[in-house]
């Protein structure tokens, strides 16, 4: 960091977002715009000459979209990326991608400039320009090429495994790739559904949960309201609702609730992991991994008291944030801290699964 200011590269094939972008970041006395770029092939070559420590990144451009200029970048060296993505399909499963492949968080493009001009917004994006720039030091390299996995056809007539378990998980920030890593991992007969609340926008959980299932020997979708969970499965909470949980006969269902916020979060992996502990099922695993804040800490602290469940924390060297799994360690619920590529095997060695 030069003169003691973050260095932000902004990338953007549209003059006037590149222009808004900047008016933002200029604002702040901890950021410097050391420069711009109109796509991904003239970002490269700033990258080099520039030497940013964030850059911000449009998905689509001309030229080199912002997944292939991602690839290249971290080939090189580290840097706090930052997806400024808007919210169609297309671009909400690249924004997924790229997340995936190392960049550290997204904003939202709205359509309006006006929108995108408001304190909210600002805000936002200056934050996390100083997150990312904050945490490259754990930025943990990643597995860039999974590959595509071939279900094992428990829906073609298949047994589903018996569901013994529920594995409840809350996540945010660096979320995306630390689910990457993990859930590839579990055999597509898990004695459980692994239920996940990721802090993320309506739209981006869909393709969150459509990539994840490309990847996973489990079946991953976003939650349902009034659904049956069933083992072998993850679920992803979708962005914007509460997911909470009914016991009919014997047979947990998810509830999607449009309940407000709850620390300005829906999802909120609190009430998730609280409404967990309010049914009838015995045997649950908590797991709280990367993310900002403290929300998952009360939930996992009911389940134990309800549950006696056993509860997993992420430790801090392989979090991007750590602030969710130090909450949870410092109120003294969690029963083990292990690093992310560890966490299914714990999960399984719970469960009694041998691979």
């Amino acid at each position: 960091m030069m003169n003691g200011k973050i260095r932000v590269l902004i990338v953007d094939d549209s003059a006037l977002m590149r222009r808004v972008i900047q008016n933002i970041l200029v604002q702040d006395p901890d950021i410097e715009v050391a420069g711009v770029a109109k796509d991904g092939m003239e970002a490269l070559k700033k990258a080099k000459e520039l030497e940013p420590d964030v850059i911000t990144m449009d998905v689509e451009m001309p030229v080199m979209d912002g997944l292939s200029c991602i690839e290249q970048l971290l080939k090189h060296r580290r840097y706090g990326i930052i997806m400024v993505s808007s919210f169609t399909r297309d671009k909400t499963a690249a924004t997924i991608r790229a997340l995936e492949l190392g960049a550290f968080d997204f904003v939202t493009k709205s359509s309006n400039i006006f929108e995108m001009s408001s304190m909210d917004k600002q805000n936002e994006i200056v934050e996390k320009v100083k997150l990312a720039y904050r945490t490259l030091k754990n930025n943990q390299p990643f597995d860039i090429n999974r590959r595509k996995v071939e279900k094992e056809g428990f829906e073609a007539g298949g047994t589903l495994p018996e569901m013994k378990y529920v594995v409840a998980l809350g996540i945010s920030t660096g979320g995306p790739r630390a689910l990457s890593e993990i859930l590839p991992e579990f055999p597509a007969d898990l004695p459980a559904p692994v239920v996940i609340v990721q802090h993320m926008p309506p739209g981006f959980t869909a393709s969150l949960a459509a990539r994840l299932n490309e990847i996973s020997r489990l079946y991953v979708k976003e939650a349902e309201d009034g659904e049956e969970l069933k083992a072998g499965y993850a679920y992803i909470a979708p962005g914007d609702y509460h997911l909470t949980f009914s016991d009919e006969g014997g047979k947990l269902k998810f509830r999607l609730l449009k309940t407000p916020p709850v620390g300005g979060l829906r999802p909120n992996v609190d009430v998730m992991m609280e409404s967990l502990s309010e049914t009838g099922f015995p045997s649950i695993i908590g797991v709280i991994m990367t993310g900002m804040g403290s929300d998952g800490s009360k939930g996992l602290a009911l389940l134990k008291q309800k549950k006696n469940a056993f509860v997993i924390a992420q430790d801090e060297n392989t979090s991007v944030i750590f602030g969710m799994p130090r909450s949870a360690i410092d109120n003294g619920v969690v029963d083990k801290t292990v690093p992310l590529h560890e966490i299914p095997a714990c999960i399984m060695n719970v469960m009694g699964v041998h691979r």
